[in-house]
């Protein structure tokens, strides 16, 4: 049974841009908290940003001023904005998603394969 469903990833030069879409198909969106998690080559799944309903939200610092992770209540859809997109940003990127009332209840996404070639 599919409980989110991510889209978007793909390859882009140093510098580019890319979008990732992660949609809610089954799960009621507002009380969610959506994050973007990735995982390089040989390494642990890192959190990269995160977003509870109507809270700002937060950043590690290798993303801040170049990733923002925004949601859209009525599509049921968080989306991940990437820019100045570096090498070393090449990963599979996971979309997250836990219950504020029940933290037990928790959903990943298929992940989606981020390429930046310099």
């Amino acid at each position: 049974q599919v409980q989110l469903v991510e889209s978007g990833g793909g390859s882009v030069r140093a510098g580019g841009s890319l979008t990732l879409s992660c949609e809610t198909p089954t799960i009621p969106f507002g009380y969610l908290i959506m994050g973007w998690y990735r995982q390089l080559p040989d390494k642990e799944r890192e959190l990269v940003a995160i977003q509870a309903p109507d809270r700002a939200p937060e950043y590690v610092d290798f993303v801040k001023g170049r990733f923002t992770i925004s949601r859209n209540r009525g599509r049921g859809t968080a989306y991940l904005q990437m820019n100045s997109l570096k090498p070393e940003d090449t990963a599979v990127y996971y979309c997250h998603a836990q219950n504020k009332y029940d933290l037990r209840e928790i959903y990943w996404g298929q992940g989606i394969q981020v390429t930046v070639s310099s």
